[in-house]
């Protein structure tokens, strides 16, 4: 008997901030599985060593890397672009591309307000944007926002960026009502603490042993996009040690 292939495999997804942390964890993740996989970053350097972990992590699928600021509509529709051209669908988007400052609201100057909702939330607007009519004409498609518990349960530091996750977390649940027609799924994922160059930046001394694996995101997102969560929607789910 044959054992049956992943439900990713063949399939194509696009996967933001894939430079490091998280986003290089859910590349990886996909391309054993033999998804092709499209990985964008704005740093070069840590793209590269992305695609060179997945070439190496084997899989079947091919891998595409593109430098770009999400946070810039031509850009994103470069990307896009380029990704359809090569590939010809797009089955998944994962809007992972984020950054968390730490910084008390009197210490917040408007630049670094502006960065954080930028880079939290018109990352996920533009790239959503962009390959909604390509999944709507292919008859479908799955999207997962990285939100998280900061949305739920934000705290002294994290005003902003708890509220951009916020953001993250009803646009999900309302793109998902937009997309139930054209059989385009969106869910959420909110990670806690995640060993990443991210978490240290903000919290240098946290306990390592409280802090999740990056991988422990990134099974959560491949399980957010199997059959079994096809009712759900619009959810998003937490992820916590």
């Amino acid at each position: 008997m044959h054992e049956a292939k992943h439900f990713l495999f063949g399939k194509t997804a696009i996967v933001t901030g894939a430079g490091r942390g998280i986003g290089r964890a859910i590349a990886r993740r996909f391309a054993v599985h033999g998804a092709n996989v499209i990985i964008t970053s704005r740093t070069a350097d840590q793209l590269d060593e992305t695609k060179r972990l997945i070439e190496r992590g084997g899989g079947g699928g091919r891998v595409f890397a593109q430098t770009a600021d999400v946070s810039n509509a031509g850009d994103v529709e470069k990307l896009i672009e380029d990704s359809h051209a090569i590939f010809e669908r797009v089955d998944v988007l994962v809007n992972n591309a984020g950054v968390a400052p730490l910084a008390m609201i009197e210490e917040m100057e408007p630049e670094m307000f502006d960065h954080i909702l930028s880079t939290n939330v018109r990352t996920v607007y533009l790239c959503t944007r962009a390959v909604w009519p390509i999944m709507r004409e292919q008859g479908g498609g799955a999207i997962v926002n990285i939100a998280s518990l900061a949305a739920f349960d934000p705290f002294p530091g994290f005003t902003a960026y708890g509220a951009a996750k916020a953001f993250v977390v009803a646009y999900t649940k309302s793109l998902a009502r937009e997309g139930q027609p054209f059989g385009i799924r969106v869910h959420g994922v909110a990670p806690g603490a995640v060993e990443t160059g991210m978490l240290r930046g903000a919290f240098p001394t946290f306990p390592s042993e409280k802090a999740l694996d990056a991988d422990d995101i990134a099974a959560m997102v491949e399980a957010v996009l199997s059959p079994a969560y096809r009712h759900s929607t619009g959810q998003t789910v937490p992820v916590m040690k």
